[in-house]
């Protein structure tokens, strides 16, 4: 990780604007503070991904907070078609002065050379493949499947750099570890199964009591064992524990729960 982040810190150099993606189910825990000691002088566009599976009222929350702070915020589902001219619109927004002082000079105006960063599986590949409209980044729903970096030519007037998902080196707050278990950040093996399944089910009963209701059949959260019987029930799995948390989390992270956001602006 840390010389993934000095290549970033190399290559920063040579770009205008950065991309940022953050999941809007976790946004501050989706934040690397490594990126942001390298990239305070760029303008920056924050894109709040995977909005279609966040909790619709607490992602205007997040807005409101957002905005404050960063040049350009977007809520997107970056499978959707449109998530890309919406984007690539913003960019040449922010890269309009640029292109106003090379006019003033009597110069052709250059494309604008953007990075796009963030932590593991936040959609970073899924928007590079729609902008360069081909498989120009592999896309797989797990952690550190981008490898190395690479300059994409979306059009003649926007180039981008990948860069691979970067983790912070540790966390003081354990809680945004298991936030990012739970998205999908943070490889399977780190953390426990269980002890993700435990959390997650707290966090539910404590705000989405429902969620389960509908996919499992379970109305009380309240006891662990119990909720973990339920689904083992539900699913035929013949009381195999370990394979009903590995499906518990994999239908949260999938979206198949509801619309449901792990912090709260």
């Amino acid at each position: 990780m840390k010389k993934a982040l000095n290549e970033i810190e190399a290559k920063i150099k040579l770009v205008d604007i950065v991309i940022e993606i953050l999941d809007a189910r976790a946004p501050l825990s989706s934040i690397n503070p490594e990126f942001e000691k390298r990239v305070q002088n760029k303008k920056r566009i924050f894109v709040l991904s995977k909005n279609d599976l966040a909790d619709p009222k607490e992602t205007k929350k997040w807005e409101d907070y957002f905005r404050k702070s960063v040049d350009s915020l977007l809520i997107l589902n970056l499978n959707e078609q449109k998530s890309t001219q919406i984007i690539s619109n913003e960019v040449k927004k922010l890269g309009a002065e640029k292109h106003a002082k090379e006019a003033a000079k009597g110069m052709k105006p250059q494309p604008l050379k953007t990075m796009i960063i963030g932590v593991p599986n936040v959609g970073k590949s899924s928007l590079i493949n729609r902008l360069a409209k081909r498989s120009a980044a592999g896309v797989q729903n797990k952690p550190g499947y981008t490898k190395g970096e690479q300059f994409i030519k979306v059009n003649n007037d926007f180039i981008l750099l990948d860069t691979p998902g970067v983790l912070p080196m540790n966390y003081d707050d354990k809680t945004k570890a298991i936030n990012l278990a739970l998205l999908g950040s943070i490889r399977e093996e780190i953390l426990p199964n269980e002890d993700l399944s435990i959390y997650l089910i707290k966090y539910l009963n404590k705000f989405y009591p429902e969620a389960l209701k509908e996919r499992f059949g379970v109305i009380d959260l309240s006891n662990f064992e119990d909720v973990i019987t339920q689904i083992c029930a539900r699913r035929a799995l013949l009381n195999d524990r370990e394979r009903a948390y590995s499906l518990l989390l994999k239908e949260f992270k999938d979206g198949k729960l509801g619309r449901i956001t792990l912090e709260h602006a």
